[in-house]
């Protein structure tokens, strides 16, 4: 083993390397071994396969080995998991029985992936423990886990944080502290933990930051907490294009169900993750498919953790085709079957976008990557195309008789397995029997028994506005639907507001600040039929904020924080925009729950509340996800 981390000295501005190398084409002429990496490595990697090094892994591992802190800048699926975790495993000192590592990852998933990670580079060092500790977990499971003093621990910001507090995670001895995805837990409103926790680390560890993209608030965290770090980009605007067909379909009148299910139909694909907005969703989807006969399952953030994780063993090893999942349920998955990703709800951001089209694609292997665009949301696929580099090419959905043709032909090709295994013997004779005794031609039997394996696919079911499903224009223009008002997206609600695709927000006289009600020119909010409003005894004088409102319902009624609307801070009270037909139960619930010392007393409003005192109008911030509690 290398000897001890030490602690770098100190510099102002980080030092920057820029590889211009993509993440499929590793660096020539170089090998795991010329990295320096210790014996038990070597073999480790030997035995999963790994060859060469991708960019990121040659960039990253040589510093890392040095003792330098560094900020590495790479999407998914470039291997940066083995960039930090080798380094790290060879600087491990055996005789320490303390937490030498922490991981911090946005999800489960991913921190359930990592910790596997590690166990596999550290397969030759069998005194090396690796814990995963993440929300909905049992803690009793975590806590006799820790007495063991695991080498390495691996968590979301959440669960870590309680057990610092709760003093069963000693970070006394800590060496090295990895942020992984950092964007993705400041998108999630982690990064307020995450401080926290660097807070408790000894001033001396070593930190690495890896991040597909760097905004401000992360910077400022490296200029706080990181010393001479080296900071490494990876030019990777081109990668998924190389790596996934990016096609887009641009909704017209056909129902999106009806779309999806010609599309999965006609596509060649071994395992597909079709991505929706929320919870619901990936139930009711998974529900259809299944009645239209595809092998499909959900997976959200209210899953069981132990059923999630045989949900994506099945995706893995092929008891399952299609994986209906949300953006949070999906992060840090990596099943080499998954062929394609299907945005069947389009992505709340250009990030989301480029994070669902990594699971597929990855370390260089082909993948193909649909997204469904209605007609307000063009203006976010002008964004997508902008992020990504290139124009998405737009799809012409597969006609009836074209679907008829691959149905055939795909039933030919089952009747050609059959004839060519043999051992149909007893069958013959079944059917030679039956046209004996009924008197009919063998041609008949054989196109009853085609009828009976062969039925029609089922009519489509138009989805109902209010369940949150389809967010299309598919029924404009039907006079039995068109008075049904499809729900709107947070796009379309930004639109209304006045935010861009990328998140920023147009300054207008709407600001919290007050200064329009002074002007006399507050004008009255209009109602939103995709929502409805609620009262809450909890405002601004009692200290709370909008994350602490979001957190705290999402986690009490279910829900999926994204699917909740606008909060107004006032003074003494808030009003929130909640999914309509809430059941009797959870309201009951939620008028008890406690935020900020203060009981909400949740009441249904019929409009929105007059009042002369200045509000503070807040757009609702992303919270954290109770994927990661």
């Amino acid at each position: 083993m290398k000897s001890p981390m030490r602690a770098p000295p100190a510099e102002t501005s980080p030092r920057s390397r820029t590889s211009d190398r993509t993440p499929e084409n590793p660096a020539p002429d170089i090998s795991f071994t010329a990295l320096e990496l210790p014996e038990p490595l070597l073999a480790a990697l030997a035995h999963l396969g790994y060859e060469t090094p991708t960019p990121i892994q040659v960039e990253t591992i040589p510093p890392l080995l040095a003792g330098r802190d560094v900020i590495g800048q790479a999407q998914t699926g470039t291997g940066k998991t083995a960039a930090f975790a080798l380094p790290l495993l060879a600087r491990l000192d055996a005789a320490v029985r303390a937490p030498q590592v922490l991981v911090l990852a946005p999800t489960r998933e991913l921190a359930i992936q990592v910790a596997e990670a590690f166990r596999d580079y550290a397969r030759e060092m069998p005194d090396i423990e690796v814990l995963p500790i993440y929300g909905g977990q049992d803690y009793g499971v975590q806590l006799r886990a820790l007495k063991r003093a695991p080498a390495i621990v691996v968590g979301t910001p959440g669960r870590v944080m309680d057990h610092i507090e709760r003093g069963s995670l000693d970070l006394s001895s800590l060496r090295a502290l990895v942020l992984d995805e950092a964007d993705e837990m400041l998108r999630m409103g982690f990064i307020d933990d995450v401080e926290w926790i660097l807070g408790h680390t000894p001033p001396g560890r070593q930190l690495a930051l890896f991040s597909a993209t760097l905004p401000p608030e992360i910077r400022r965290i490296a200029r706080s907490h990181l010393r001479d770090p080296l900071e490494i980009r990876l030019e990777t605007r081109s990668a998924a294009a190389t790596t996934v067909l990016q096609r887009v379909w641009l909704v017209d009148r056909v129902h999106k169900l009806d779309a999806l299910t010609r599309i999965l139909e006609v596509e060649t694909f071994a395992a597909a993750i079709v991505f929706v907005r929320t919870r619901h969703s990936t139930v009711m989807l998974a529900e259809q498919l299944t009645e239209r006969g595809f092998n499909a399952d959900a997976l959200h953030g209210e899953i069981p953790q132990n059923q999630r994780e045989r949900i994506i063993e099945r995706l893995r090893e092929g008891g399952l085709d299609i994986l209906v999942a949300t953006d949070v349920a999906a992060r840090g998955l990596d099943v080499e079957r998954v062929s394609h990703v299907i945005n069947y709800d389009m992505p709340y951001d250009t990030e989301a976008y480029v994070h669902r089209i990594g699971r597929t694609g990855r370390a260089g292997r082909s993948g193909t990557a649909i997204l469904f665009a209605a007609p307000r949301e063009r203006h976010m696929l002008r964004a997508i195309e902008r992020a990504t580099g290139l124009a998405i090419e737009p799809i012409d959905l597969p006609t009836p008789k074209q679907l008829e043709e691959v149905r055939t032909k795909r039933f030919f090709d089952r009747l050609d397995g059959l004839l060519a295994s043999g051992g149909l013997e007893s069958a013959t004779a079944l059917v030679a029997r039956y046209c004996s005794e009924r008197g009919v031609e063998p041609a008949q039997v054989a196109a009853a028994l085609t009828a009976l394996v062969r039925p029609p696919m089922p009519e489509s079911k138009p989805f109902h506005a209010s369940r949150g499903t389809d967010t299309t224009d598919a029924q404009a223009g039907n006079p039995r639907t068109s008075r049904a008002r499809p729900r709107d997206t947070r796009d379309d609600r930004n639109e209304r507001r006045g935010d861009h695709a990328d998140g920023r927000r147009e300054h207008r006289d709407d600001r919290s600040d007050g200064r329009n009600e002074r002007r006399g020119d507050r004008r009255p909010r209009q109602s939103d039929e995709s929502f409805e409003l609620f009262r809450l005894e909890v405002g601004r004088d009692h200290g709370v904020e909008p994350r602490n409102i979001v957190g705290a319902i999402a986690n009490e009624a279910g829900l999926d924080a994204r699917s909740i609307g606008r909060i107004e801070l006032h003074a003494e009270h808030s009003t929130i925009e909640l999914p309509p037909g809430m059941p009797k139960p959870v309201f009951e619930h939620l008028k008890r729950v406690w935020v900020s010392g203060r009981q909400l007393k949740l009441r249904r409003l019929s409009a929105a509340p007059e009042t002369s005192e200045p509000t503070q109008r807040v757009p609702r911030r992303k919270t954290k996800q109770d994927a990661s509690v």
